[in-house]
């Protein structure tokens, strides 16, 4: 794809499709403010829409301003996390609305630079947050744009498993030069992955660019790398340390060792898990063998 036609008859395709298509989602509103597409950016890894969409509102609801969420324990974040999943998220959240507050003012900062100096923002949130909440003409990639450039440029079924510098070249040299079109087309494309060109069932005869699509046109192949296994989940520790987790939440104070034990009689795992979430900060030891969720205040 060196010729330049060939990535403007893509940005039409795509930006046609998703001016119909788009989902009406409250983080892409004119009303959305750069926290709530921030939250909404955290909360959206490896989450899906439907899961995310009421957790998001009450989040709003309750921390409107970075500052608002600042003000409260680590452990409130985790509580109202509820089973997003991946609940070290919530936690780097509440860091970051802590770093906004203290060294941007309360205002999340707008440049791709100073959104990656946030405590847990990596290269994807800082590019979304940059483009979706202020214009800033960057290179968006996620795992559905991954897979929508791999088949429609690559002519593969799947990308690399981590992303190569040709493929992030590749990415970069798509986006529209222009910013706001730069920024519908990064959404779109997200889009398209999301809802057309799925990983396990892709909907090619409702793709907008099926007539160029390298993968397509090459008589869809079948992949030829590493089988790709879906993520357990029955019986793994991702699992118990959800159990554990759900004690705490739903507890109205610290929690015992008796407690603790009741959730599983799997001692060597449940013992594991617990270190586990402790290590990670997202449940805090207290005397006497209690446990609460981090900063929480203990009962009297």
């Amino acid at each position: 794809m060196t010729s330049l036609a060939a990535p403007e008859r893509l940005h039409e395709r795509v930006l046609e499709w998703y001016s119909t298509a788009a989902r009406d989602l409250p983080w892409r509103t004119d009303e959305a403010t750069p926290w709530g597409i921030f939250v909404s950016e955290v909360m959206l890894q490896q989450t899906p829409v439907a899961r995310v969409l009421p957790v998001w509102l009450e989040w709003l609801a309750r921390w409107p301003e970075p500052a608002d969420l600042a003000a409260q324990p680590p452990g409130d974040a985790v509580r109202a996390w509820g089973r997003l999943g991946y609940p070290r998220r919530a936690l780097r959240l509440h860091a970051a609305a802590v770093a906004i507050t203290e060294r941007f003012g309360g205002m999340v900062p707008g440049t791709e630079a100073e959104l990656a100096t946030l405590p847990g923002v990596g290269t994807y949130t800082a590019a979304a947050v940059s483009t979706f909440a202020f214009g800033q003409r960057t290179t968006v990639v996620d795992t559905n744009v991954r897979r929508v450039l791999a088949r429609a440029v690559g002519g593969d079924a799947y990308a690399a498993p981590s992303p190569t510098r040709a493929e992030l070249r590749a990415a970069a040299e798509l986006v529209p030069p222009e910013p706001p079109r730069a920024r519908t087309w990064s959404v779109a494309v997200m889009e398209l992955g999301a809802l057309v060109c799925t990983s396990r069932s892709p909907r090619c005869g409702a793709c907008p660019i099926r007539d160029l699509c390298a993968w397509r046109l090459a008589g869809s192949p079948a992949h030829e790398g590493p089988p790709r296994r879906g993520q357990a989940w029955e019986g793994t520790d991702r699992q118990m340390r959800g159990a554990l987790l759900r004690l705490l939440r739903e507890s109205d104070g610290p929690v015992s060792r008796e407690q603790i034990e009741a959730v599983s009689p799997l001692a060597l795992q449940r013992e594991r898990c617990l270190d586990s979430l402790v290590a990670d900060g997202l449940v805090e030891p207290l005397a006497r063998d209690f446990f609460q969720l981090p900063g929480a205040r203990e009962a009297s």
